[in-house]
């Protein structure tokens, strides 16, 4: 489990939370459900700016942001398999489906988002969250800690060329965020934050940035819309590209972040569930003229680390509060300084990033190749600001560092021995596991013209993986047949008998 880097909550922060973990059980203690409904209010406020910023950078109005923000969240509450995670527009599908909108207009892009939906529906429906388990813990290592890396670059812009109060309100806001829990946990800290920060600006009078200089925000509320495309395969050419992107990297994005929750909370959750239930959402969304998303890392942490949450409820009201915010509160909601939801996102991300996981003493004992598989988990996200590419690199990295080090554990030992009839007898003892990286050098460990005439291969401290394997015995069998010698394969256990003779003079010359 990925250790937690912020301090251990106070048992008054943590308890409650702790036994809390089912929607009933929530709605039969007030202290839980206070806390699950404050968490989503916090959530939805936070939720306004991104979704703001990932509309712009997909280059549509910031309606389309905001609104799948709303469906997302709402629709993931019921479908998902990971209680209290927070699914609403974000940057990485922003990112895929950008040029969609910019050469094809919002409709295609309505269409793609639908279509992207559809496939992760599917992918689920074959398998695809088991594939979880094949990613490695430096893997995940490296995620988080490129996530709060990146949580921390993606502030910097309301950092720079801004006026001089927006500093000591940063730092304020981080005061009170350190400070707060220490005295109290009856409100979460980035709530007070939030309101006391937006009420000092208005009564001071100060012209800062504020939300409502990120975007319009809308005025009614969504309905149903049908994408204004040619249903036929040229369509189809246009958008099936970008809706696989889409799909692939919603949910790595999503089954990662499911995985980092149940670390976080010591619970487990359904991620067949939470694939298909990322696809419906997306579906829904779509139908409903949002621009598609998947489970949010930065907001969930606010939801499950800062706030306390972990029922469904809390991603309810994230969607819930974020409609009426938007739509009732428009005007209100606007004149919230950036200053404060920087704050927030600041300690977000130093609370996310595993600093055990930097230290010298954990870099001088972990092994190099897991070192190595991180940073380049870490750097790769960084410079890409994608997610998914990060991880993917990480993974093909540390699959290459594991089949190098396993193609050495593959040992051959050669003896000579008499048999029965006097005649001298070759030995050979194969110790270790044999697949495509071990077994490519086996052809070589055999001395073909020095060996009697008679060739025992013992393969009983061994295990046959793959074709390769096969692949090599067939050709030591024949080139020994090739100088006239005979070679007898034995020890071979049940999986590997069964491969050998399936396979064995079937795969081509060698």
């Amino acid at each position: 489990m990925i250790s937690s880097p912020s301090p251990a909550p106070t048992p008054a922060h943590d308890a409650p939370a702790r036994d809390v973990h089912t929607v009933a059980a929530a709605l039969r203690s007030p202290a839980a459900l206070r806390r699950e409904v404050v968490a989503g209010l916090v959530v939805a406020l936070a939720l306004i700016p991104e979704a703001i910023s990932f509309s712009i950078i997909a280059g549509v109005d910031p309606r389309l942001g905001l609104f799948a923000s709303f469906t997302m969240a709402v629709s993931i509450a019921f479908l998902g398999g990971r209680p209290a995670m927070i699914s609403a527009a974000t940057g990485a599908i922003a990112l895929v489906i950008a040029p969609v909108a910019r050469e094809h207009g919002v409709d295609y892009l309505i269409a793609t988002v639908i279509l992207g939906g559809l496939v992760q529906v599917a992918l689920a429906l074959t398998g695809v969250a088991r594939l979880m388990r094949f990613v490695p813990r430096s893997v995940m290592l490296g995620f988080v800690n490129a996530l709060a890396i990146l949580i921390f670059l993606a502030q910097l812009p309301y950092l720079v060329d801004v006026p001089v109060l927006v500093y000591p309100l940063v730092v304020a806001g981080i005061a009170i965020l350190v400070l707060l829990p220490r005295l109290t946990t009856v409100v979460p800290a980035p709530l007070v934050v939030i309101v006391a920060l937006t009420a000092l600006t208005l009564a001071a009078g100060w012209a800062l940035p504020d939300v409502g200089d990120e975007g319009a925000l809308p005025e009614s509320l969504p309905s149903l819309v049908v994408p204004d495309v040619p249903f036929d395969l040229e369509t189809l050419r246009i958008i099936a590209p970008y809706a696989l992107g889409m799909a692939v990297v919603g949910l790595l994005e999503s089954l990662l972040t499911a995985k980092l929750v149940d670390d976080l909370t010591d619970t487990g959750s359904d991620k067949t569930r939470e694939s298909w239930g990322q696809g419906a959402a997306n579906v829904i969304t779509g139908f409903f003229g949002g621009m598609g998303g998947c489970a949010m890392i930065g907001q969930t942490m606010i939801n499950v680390k800062a706030s306390g949450a972990r029922t469904r409820i809390s991603t309810f009201c994230a969607g819930l509060f974020l409609l009426v915010l938007v739509v009732g509160f428009g005007e209100l909601v606007a004149t919230i300084p950036m200053a404060a939801l920087v704050a927030v996102m600041v300690m977000v991300s130093v609370g996310t990033f595993d600093w055990h996981s930097v230290r010298p003493s954990t870099l001088r004992r972990m092994p190099r190749s897991e070192t190595t598989v991180m940073v380049v988990t870490v750097v790769v996200v960084v410079a890409t600001h994608n997610l998914a590419i990060g991880v993917v690199a990480g993974v093909l990295v540390a699959t290459t560092l594991f089949a190098r080090r396993v193609a050495h554990l593959a040992q051959v030992h050669r003896t000579v021995e008499v048999d029965a009839d006097g005649a001298d007898v070759a030995r050979y003892t194969v110790t270790g596991e044999l697949f495509f990286a071990s077994s490519n050098d086996l052809y070589s460990q055999f001395d073909y013209a020095g060996d009697p005439d008679h060739v025992v291969v013992d393969l009983a401290d061994s295990h046959v993986w793959d074709a390769s394997t096969v692949a090599a015995l067939d050709a030591v069998t024949q080139k020994y047949a090739r100088t006239g010698k005979q070679v007898r394969i034995t020890g071979l256990n049940a999986a590997s008998a069964a491969m050998h003779e399936r396979l064995s003079g079937r795969l081509g010359d060698h």
